[in-house]
């Protein structure tokens, strides 16, 4: 019930059971602020479901993009593009009316669909840590099966997150700036702190924890490469290069997802743990938005550092060039389909066995030492020398 004070100055709607965080109906921005929001979100909204929608076209039409490691990108792209269309829009419907428009049904899907578009983002880009940790220290190649069955964990690891504060564990309710939802952070019941506590473990402090490892032991390994130095072939440095780009390109987008969501993490933990005086609804919405902007990130990533991703979209948008430019140098990653010899190089047997270095990219390095070693031809057999081998195999 409002009270009979029409100027709005001191006045202030009692919260209810149904709604029970509507800040006000007062605006608490100025007019052209709303404004500026709303252009602000409508262009991370556009700029998310351009982009994304671009990448799984790609996808669809270019069947050198279907690789297991591609498809954790799509899953990526798919939920970007999900939140471009669902996340975006109730917000930038309020910012058009300078509050919040829609009812608790419409706050519950926001914080709900927000929430799990972000942890499937964050999930999926610490199984791609995994899966290039996998590939690179341990040489072990993923399938589709493998990819399907990751991804699918992705969304019910999501899904159990996000559906528990609609069982009643914590709730979605108005966040400070009142353009969005979110789960309730400042609530001081134990049953809702416990709930925050254990989210923040779950969705932010574990998966950043194991990309942190993955890479660590991405980047030990690579270095360890640097040390051989007598097998630098110019077949094996094309690899080199190549995994080198794709460990640099998940980095990267890793680091941009993190980059947008650490202040809203950072933020929320502040008013969880008592500190929302500091928390004003201009501190609050800037992380907010800022996250919200990670959605436009990704595919641009994927075409500045994805020559497969920048070649199809060439074709897909000029297709005489990309044909022009084919003919004149072919894409290494596209010779994949004439099986590599092995590389041999001698070695006699009175010498120190080398060190065992595995590297594994779209294509399988092997670096054998002198007790793993193996007679490549028939020559070998009859010199009695012992071989260090690379062997690569395509994808």
């Amino acid at each position: 019930m409002h009270s009979g004070n029409s100027t709005g100055t001191t006045s202030r709607p009692e919260p209810t059971a149904a709604e029970p965080e509507v800040p006000g109906e007062r605006p608490l921005f100025s007019a052209g602020t709303y404004e500026l929001l709303a252009l602000l979100v409508a262009t991370i909204g556009m700029l998310g479901l351009c982009n994304n929608l671009l990448v799984l076209v790609l996808y669809y039409k270019f069947k050198r993009l279907r690789t297991p490691t591609n498809l954790f990108l799509v899953n990526i792209s798919l939920s970007d593009l999900l939140v471009s269309v669902f996340g975006v829009s109730l917000t930038f419907m309020s910012c058009l009316r300078s509050r919040w428009v829609w009812d608790a049904a419409g706050c519950v899907w926001d914080g709900f669909s927000n929430s799990l578009f972000g942890i499937v983002s964050i999930m999926t880009l610490t199984v791609l840590a995994y899966e290039r940790y996998i590939r690179v220290v341990h040489a072990k190649v993923i399938d589709f099966s493998w990819s399907w069955r990751a991804i699918t964990y992705i969304w019910l690891y999501s899904l159990a997150w996000t559906g528990a504060p609609l069982l009643g564990w914590n709730r979605y309710t108005l966040e400070i700036h009142g353009l969005g939802c979110s789960v309730d952070w400042k609530s001081k019941d134990p049953n809702d702190t416990s709930f925050v506590l254990l989210f923040f473990l779950g969705c932010l402090v574990v998966p950043v924890g194991i990309m942190a490892y993955c890479y660590g032991h991405i980047l030990y390994a690579v270095r360890m490469l640097r040390c051989v130095e007598d097998f630098q072939t110019v077949q094996v440095i094309k690899l080199l290069k190549y995994e080198k780009k794709v460990a640099k390109m998940c980095f990267l987008m890793i680091s941009t997802f993190l980059i947008c969501w650490m202040p809203y993490a950072v933020v929320s933990l502040l008013v969880t743990y008592g500190y929302s005086n500091l928390v004003t609804p201009t501190v609050a919405i800037i992380p907010s938005f800022f996250a919200k902007s990670s959605t436009a990130y990704n595919p641009v990533i994927y075409i500045f550092m994805s020559r497969k991703f920048r070649r199809c979209l060439l074709q897909l948008l000029c297709f005489r060039l990309i044909k022009f430019q084919r003919n004149v140098k072919e894409i290494p990653a596209t010779g994949n389909d004439k099986p590599i010899r092995p590389i041999v190089m001698s070695q006699k047997a009175g010498d120190r066995p080398k060190k065992k270095v595995t590297f594994s990219s779209s294509s399988i390095i092997f670096i054998i030492t002198n007790d793993d070693t193996q007679q490549i031809d028939d020559d070998s057999k009859h010199n009695g020398t012992k071989v260090d081998v690379i062997q690569v195999k395509p994808l």
